[in-house]
């Protein structure tokens, strides 16, 4: 029995034509037109859209799970704690932040309240889906030459599969016209490994995973 073909960021961009709305083709008219977007109840529970930032022809494009609450609050995204970390690994790699384009494939924050604190929760597959649309807008604009999954949800919303990152880790898997997608964890999974000597040879590895950035784009390292 013939199995019916996984979804993907790329076969569906298609999708964008004929919308119901106008679509954007600047990265500054997308994110004007997100700040009012419904096209979920998660714009119920987040202060605002966080939208993508960086170059409108970066050569790689971060793609997250969804902002926090750091990011919620200043409307930008990796901004909080995981995103301070990324920035210093990033630069320990020699990875030019600002020749990349950082996003994520949810762009209102999802939680529940507990007490004084909001509590993060994993999007759903639904609330991923319907987000896509705002990714694939940044895709068709940015047109990056490769993709960082950081963490499943990342992982699900670029390539359509939702099996677990850990066997795929540092795999390259590709979009339907052939760009590739670089599979690793989110970073925020760092700050939660309380042992120090397990916390300091995670960061290795994710520095690894980063490096390989490198070997595919060099023209993106820090200037000497």
């Amino acid at each position: 029995m013939d199995r019916k073909p996984k979804r993907t960021l790329e076969s569906d961009m298609p999708l964008l034509e004929g919308a119901d709305v106008p679509v954007p083709a600047t990265l500054e008219a997308a994110r004007e037109q997100a700040k009012s977007c419904t096209r979920c109840h998660l714009y119920r529970l987040g202060t605002q859209t966080v939208f993508g930032e960086g170059p409108s022809r970066a050569p790689v494009m971060f793609v997250g799970e969804q902002p926090g609450d750091k990011e919620d609050l200043a409307g930008r995204p990796f901004v909080g704690p995981a995103g301070r970390l990324f920035d210093t690994l990033l630069e320990e790699v020699g990875i030019d932040r600002a020749k990349c384009y950082v996003t994520n494939a949810v762009k209102h924050f999802k939680h529940e309240p507990r007490g004084s604190f909001r509590l993060h929760k994993k999007p759903d597959a639904p609330e991923i889906e319907a987000c896509k649309w705002w990714l694939r807008i940044e895709t068709a604009i940015v047109k990056p030459k490769l993709f960082v999954a950081l963490g499943a949800t990342a992982a699900q919303s670029l390539t359509g599969d939702g099996r677990g990152i850990l066997k795929r880790r540092g795999g390259f898997e590709e979009t339907r016209d052939g760009r590739p997608i670089l599979i690793t964890i989110h970073p925020s999974a760092l700050l939660r490994i309380p042992q120090a000597r397990d916390a300091a040879a995670a960061r290795q590895r994710f520095r690894e995973d980063l490096a390989l950035i490198l070997e595919k784009l060099p023209g993106i390292a820090l200037a000497a």
